[in-house]
Parts: structure tokens; C-alpha cells; sequence
């Protein structure tokens, strides 16, 4: 198989461990494009807080460029303790959310799956994590982030809750759509009891719920949500939330992985447009050391293939060969079990590539 002309694709590595971790997704992505006869072409650019040293602002007018040419953006992590005093206006952060919003980005797509060699990693028990595997859905351009007013005073602040009926209509389509492809069971978690945003919301999933026969719908309030998916996540297919409960929900998620170095993530628009992203930040107190888990930022891969290049049957190869090596005993730290071998971010990254060949 082949494609037509070399992909495009903007790499943006961005600050902390994103570089590191960038660079192994580069390579397994090659080794991807060697096997189905694809060829790449990597357009990089700054993001973040490498950015404003020699730009001065989050995102510079060339990675934007760049982004836009390609419609497919791979991006490592933004942010560092040194910028915190900075203007939150320029903050590094600001980078990820401008590129968001000039891709016309509004889908966030975490999968979660607890991969069977990782079942131990966890501080979950074994016999909870098994079969857990689903997808969080979150909306990304409405909510507290980026509802006005804001403001923050010596003794107040305010932030506003702001959500307009397309956002949810748009985001809500969405997640139907895949969970048509799943099991068909969706959960849209909200706040309905006190928030009138979520009573909106839910007004609205209810709404759409019509138009998808084969889906199955349930509304589950954040708080209990938050503690059904350490209690029973199996329960999960497809859940459905807004920017900030997403945001939270899916970081506690992580768990259910063994590590936040293991949770992919993927960003949509209306159009061709993607951003792919690991949902870790840049931990920049361990950057430089060689011991950050590329797992997540690889298997973003997983969903570039699928849904930017159109073969999914392709994209499970990268999935089966992350899980061949973890099969075979390799760790980096953050997954560290008695009885495995110790990598750093770079072998493993040779490791998952050296996997991929042999499929």
C-alpha cells in the first residue's frame, strides 16, 4: 500500500520530556512508513516554552504556518516551572490552546485501555483493571477555560461557565458516532443537579440520542463518575463530557493504564485538521534524564493512522507492537515491575520499533 505523495505532518516537540518522547514516535513512525510503503515529511516547529526563548510568544507565526499546511500536528508537551511568573497571557500553556483554536480544534479523543502486562502496575487491583478499555470524549473550546468574564482581584476572582448549544450538539455527534463503532453504550457525564450548563447539556444528548438508534445512553453526575471509574470501569464504553470534567476525568483514567505515560490522545475539528499528543504534560524535572515513557506519545500514532491516513487496520500493528514488548518484560520507570528489565525512553522506543518490523 502507499499514498499518493509524502504525508505532511508538523512536529511540534514543545518543552520538558516532549522532545524526548517526540523523537521516539518519529522513529516507530518511519519504521511504519518502511513497512507500508508511506513516506513522511517532518515540517518541525516551536511550541511552548521553547517558543518564547527565542520568539517571545507560545506560538510563533512558522509553527502555525506549518500546522495549518500539514492538517496534521504531532506535538510532545508544553510547559515549564520557569515560565510561572510570566503574563498567563504568554505562558507556554497558551501555545497549545492557540494552535487549538486556530485548527478549529473542539474534539478531544482519549482511549483508555489497561493493557493485560500492565495489570499489576497499577495501584488498582489486578481483577478491577482487567477488561477495562474505553474512550473519554471531551469537548475542548467551551467551559470555565475560556468563558468570560474573568477576572482575578486581590480577594475574588471569577471564572464563567459558558456553554452554547452547537458546542454541544457538535461534540455530542461525536462521541455517538464512536460509540456506533464500539459496544454502543455511551455515558454523557455532567453536573445537572446544580450546574445549568449541564442541565443544558444534558438536555441536548438527549436531544440527539434519537438520531443513533443502536447507541445507549446514560448520564451519570462528575462526582460519581470520578468514583466509578476506580470502583467498576468496565462499565464504560463511551463517555461523553465538557472541557473541564473531561480534563480531570481523564487524568484519573491514567490509573487504569498503570501511568500517564500510557494514555494517547488525539484532538479534532470540523475538517481534515488533527492534532496527536501524548496526555502527559512536559515534566521538565525529568527531562534530559532518558527515563520518560514514550508509550503514550506512541501510541497517539495509533489514532494518526487511523483517522488521519485512513487505515485502522494498519494502526493496530503500532498498538500490538507496544503491547508485544510489554509482553516481553520492558519497563521505563513509571511502570516499573519486580521481574521486568528497566529501559530508558530511547531503547524503549527501539524496542517498540524492533516490534513493529517483526509484525
Amino acid at each position: 500500500m502507499s499514498l499518493s505523495s509524502p504525508v505532511s505532518i508538523a512536529v511540534l516537540a514543545g518543552d520538558g520530556i516532549g522532545p524526548e518522547v517526540i523523537n521516539q514516535a518519529l522513529k516507530v513512525l518511519t519504521a511504519f512508513g518502511e513497512k507500508t510503503n508511506i513516506s513522511f515529511d517532518f515540517q518541525h516547529g516551536l511550541i511552548g516554552g521553547a517558543a518564547i526563548d527565542t520568539h517571545g510568544v507560545p506560538l510563533p507565526e512558522e509553527s502555525l504556518t506549518i500546522a495549518k499546511a500539514s492538517q496534521i500536528v504531532l506535538l510532545g508537551a508544553v510547559g515549564d516551572f520557569k515560565y510561572d511568573t510570566l503574563d498567563p497571557a504568554i505562558r507556554p500553556e497558551q501555545g497549545l490552546l492557540q494552535i487549538r483554536k486556530a485548527l478549529g480544534l473542539y474534539a478531544n479523543v482519549r482511549p483508555v485501555k489497561a493493557y493485560e502486562p500492565l495489570l499489576h502496575a497499577s495501584t488498582l487491583k489486578p481483577e478491577v483493571l482487567q477488561g477495562a478499555d474505553m474512550v473519554i470524549v471531551r469537548e475542548l473550546t467551551g467551559g470555565l477555560y475560556f468563558g468570560q468574564p474573568k477576572h482575578q482581584g486581590e480577594n475574588d476572582a471569577v471564572d464563567t461557565l459558558v456553554y452554547h448549544r452547537h458546542e454541544i450538539e457538535r461534540i455530542a455527534h461525536v462521541a455517538f458516532q464512536l460509540a456506533q463503532t464500539r459496544t454502543g453504550n455511551l455515558c454523557s457525564v455532567d453536573k445537572a443537579n446544580v450546574l445549568a450548563s449541564s442541565r443544558l447539556w444534558r438536555k441536548i444528548v438527549e436531544e440527539i440520542a434519537p438520531q443513533y438508534p443502536t447507541v445507549t445512553v446514560s448520564h451519570m453526575y462528575v462526582d460519581n463518575a470520578a468514583m466509578q471509574l476506580i470502583l467498576n470501569p468496565r462499565q464504560f464504553d463511551v463517555m461523553l463530557t465538557e472541557n473541564t470534567f473531561g480534563d480531570i476525568l481523564s487524568d484519573e483514567a491514567s490509573m487504569l493504564t498503570g501511568s500517564l505515560g500510557m494514555l494517547a490522545s488525539a484532538s479534532y475539528g470540523e475538517g481534515k485538521a488533527a492534532l496527536y499528543e501524548p496526555s502527559h504534560g512536559s515534566a521538565p524535572t525529568i527531562a534530559n534524564k532518558n527515563i520518560a515513557n514514550p508509550i503514550a506519545t506512541i501510541l497517539s500514532l495509533t489514532l494518526l493512522v487511523s483517522h488521519s491516513l485512513g487505515l485502522p487496520k494498519e494502526a493496530l500493528w503500532i498498538d500490538e507492537a507496544v503491547n508485544q514488548v510489554l509482553l516481553a518484560g520492558y519497563r521505563t520507570a513509571d511502570i516499573m515491575q519486580e521481574g521486568c528489565t528497566l529501559l530508558g525512553t530511547t531503547e524503549m522506543g527501539d524496542k517498540i520499533v524492533e516490534a513493529l518490523k517483526r509484525l
